[in-house]
Order: structure tokens, then sequence, then C-alpha cells
């Protein structure tokens, strides 16, 4: 595993030189005592799983794996994002940490090779057809 293709990366620069980034909240599904999380999060998971599907990847390098803290979404956990210069935003959430990641990578792909990143519901992987939550226009 190398650090530049699943490293949990948090600087900005290293995201602005690529045009697709994969979000994923690390805090869905916690477990909270006295304020504070307690062992591994769902999101973290998740998280790790799809790093670990993509050192295999054909986009590892341009499409980028973010880990977020926090993507306000806690009732429909687990959450990831899909975003990219001129195209929609997708945020899907209720994604199974056992069984999504490599649906996450799949739709994905699909997002990259759309020119507007509109992702149809008949062409999305099964466990990315429900739990959408925003579609959100580019800027």
């Amino acid at each position: 595993m190398t650090a530049a293709h699943t490293a949990i990366t948090s600087n900005s620069d290293n995201i602005s030189a690529h045009t697709h980034t994969l979000f994923v909240c690390q805090t869905c599904a916690s477990v909270w005592q006295d304020g504070k999380r307690v062992g591994e999060s769902g999101g973290q998971k998740l998280l790790h799983q799809i790093q670990q599907l993509a050192q295999d990847w054909d986009l590892r390098n341009e499409f980028p794996i973010q880990a977020v803290e926090c993507m306000s979404a806690c009732n429909r956990s687990c959450v990831v994002a899909f975003a990219a210069k001129g195209k929609l935003t997708y945020l899907f959430g209720d994604l199974d940490v056992d069984s999504s990641a490599a649906a996450v990578l799949e739709c994905a792909e699909q997002y990259y090779t759309k020119v507007d990143g509109v992702l149809p519901w008949s062409e999305r992987p099964e466990q990315l057809k429900r739990g959408i939550l925003a579609k959100i226009p580019p800027l």
C-alpha cells in the first residue's frame, strides 16, 4: 500500500490538483461514550475498505479519496460524495459498511466518465440506487 494511493488526505493543494474527489465521512456510524468516539466508526471501516480496493483501481491517481470528519448526514450513515469541477455533486447515504465499497468505486467510475456528472438511477450499482441525499448543481 503506497501513501500516494491510500493515505487519508486533508491537504487541499493535493485535492485541487485533481478534477474529481471521492469524499467519505469517517464519523458515520460512530459509537459515542461520554462525548468521545469509541473504537472505529462505520465510516472509518468503509473508508479503509474503499482505500484497500482502490489500490488496484484504474482511477486511483485521477480520483483521490478524501476523508471528511463529518458530512452532517448522521441519521443516514454511512455517507460518501462524488464531486468534480463543472459537474453535479452527489451525496449518497444509507451505505452498508460491509458491502458498499466496491459499489462506491464502480459508481465513481461512472461519474468520472460522465461529462456533466449525471448518474441515471438505472445505471447506478444497486447499493447506490437508494439513499441519494443530494444532487447539487455545479458552480
